[in-house]
């Protein structure tokens, strides 16, 4: 049984059984069987057919983001995230013919070559509780777009969302062979994986975000198939504010980067460097903004900070914590602030005196802590940066752009940001390097993890 314990109160919002094997099995094999008629359907339909489905979808945004609040903890105030989900499906509509379009290498009157990317056949999305739409949708889009038939397996901790994708899109008439939620545990994901019912390969692709832990477990499982792989794993993701930076703004972003959500953030901001002459400064405004936060019920439109997804969560981040204090670095709010603190429900905290010997500074946490270090130069900034096994983005706060680049050059990250954090650009590849994982997700080369190139070498007459 696939069962969502809901941070609010304890209580099990939903369950739904897991599918048996045979089940699972007739699934992806009627995906294969679909596939083709699917891929033949001219792209044009199949983005009309896809954004129809996006827009059900947000036609029901006033029933997701309570049932949101109860599977996975956030503030009903945030409003969900069809807007995010609306950016990246019409930005992936937006450049498909571009994307798929035939390379042409010669039309002459002898030959015509060229390469063409064709879909993979079907993909099998594996998405994570956090950003549960958002998340599926940037692989999901585009996978469809392609001609690929789609299965999605969601988080256990948000199960109802691959229910409502599913429903939207098939009321779109996307067929349910060529798009399927399923509820499996993770053998079962496992062994689809690896499943081979017509001596033949069936799923050609997984697009997995989730734990490194989890991210092995996928290789391990798709090892001597050859289905590729799309891994992001998480990250520890840093902020430098260098002495010409807006102030206030870096303040406001940089918090809010690692607050928002209680932490629950993939790209989310862990840890922050800042120039020594501005480094007081820093953390009394930090201070000031986390004081003003209100942790408690989601479904209560003043609170800004909701639970944790779950409460074994919220006690990996009070550890890490505590270490951290333990080894001499200071905590700066006030736990009479937050005296709802518990279980699920973690205050928000700011450390300062942190060291890289500490896991506070390079584990990944996932929750509303952050450390913060004074830096005496630019070089400094770039090895602290650069000392972690995750590489995922990198915030960078100057008002000069040339500078910017030049540091992110150096930097080991998927994405450098300069002035923002915490934000996906579908116009932009989402990749990440060292423990964060491999791939593309989105842009342009969002449609090359989703399709294998294909040679045509025609002779004429």
């Amino acid at each position: 049984m696939i069962r969502c314990i809901s941070p609010i109160d304890g209580s099990v919002y939903a369950e739904r059984p897991t599918m048996s094997h045979d089940d699972a099995l007739t699934a992806i094999t009627r995906a294969q069987a679909a596939q083709m008629a699917w891929a033949l359907t001219p792209l044009e339909t199949r983005i009309d057919l896809v954004l129809k489905g996006i827009e059900n979808l947000g036609a029901t945004n006033d029933e997701i983001v309570p049932e949101l609040a109860w599977q996975m903890g956030r503030p009903i105030r945030y409003g969900g995230e069809f807007g995010g989900v609306n950016e990246r499906a019409s930005y992936m509509a937006k450049v498909a013919s571009e994307a798929l379009a035939p390379m042409q290498i010669e039309n002459s009157n002898n030959f015509h070559r060229m390469i063409k990317r064709v879909p993979k056949g079907v993909v099998l999305v594996i998405a994570p509780w956090n950003y549960p739409y958002m998340t599926a949708i940037n692989t999901v889009a585009p996978a469809l777009i392609a001609g690929n038939s789609v299965i999605l397996k969601h988080a256990s901790q948000t199960p109802l969302v691959g229910e409502r994708i599913a429903r939207a899109f098939h009321e779109a008439g996307i067929g349910e062979d060529i798009f399927r939620n399923v509820f499996w545990d993770h053998d079962l994901t496992r062994d689809m994986i690896r499943a081979r019912p017509l001596d033949d390969q069936v799923i050609r692709h997984v697009n997995f975000t989730g734990s490194v832990a989890g991210g092995q477990a996928m290789e391990q499982a798709a090892a001597g198939t050859f289905a590729s792989l799309g891994l992001e794993l998480g990250g520890k993701d840093p902020g430098y504010v260098m002495q010409d930076a807006d102030l206030d703004a870096a303040v406001d972003s940089l918090i809010d980067g690692a607050m928002f959500n209680s932490g629950q953030c993939c790209c989310g901001i862990e840890r922050i460097y800042v120039t020594e002459p501005l480094f007081d400064d820093f953390v009394a405004k930090a201070v000031e903004i986390v004081n003003g936060y209100i942790l408690g019920n989601p479904l209560d439109a003043e609170t800004t900070l909701g639970p944790m997804a779950q409460p074994r969560f919220a006690d990996l981040v009070r550890q890490q914590t505590a270490d951290a204090i333990a080894a001499g670095a200071k905590s700066h709010i006030d736990p009479a602030r937050f005296p709802n603190d518990g279980g699920a429900y973690l205050m928000p905290q700011i450390l300062t005196g942190v060291t890289h010997d500490m896991d506070l500074m390079r584990v990944e946490n996932f929750g509303p802590v952050v450390g913060i270090m004074p830096v005496k130069t630019e070089g400094e900034a770039i090895d602290l940066m650069n000392d972690s096994p995750y590489g995922l983005t990198a915030s960078l706060w100057t008002q000069d752009p040339g500078r910017a680049e030049r540091i992110g050059d150096q930097l080991d990250t998927g994405t450098v940001f300069m002035n923002r954090c915490d934000y996906l650009d579908p116009a932009l590849c989402w990749t990440g390097c060292k423990d964060t994982g491999k791939g593309e997700g989105l842009s342009v080369l969002g449609y090359h993890a989703v399709t294998r190139p294909k040679s045509y070498h025609l002779k004429k007459g």
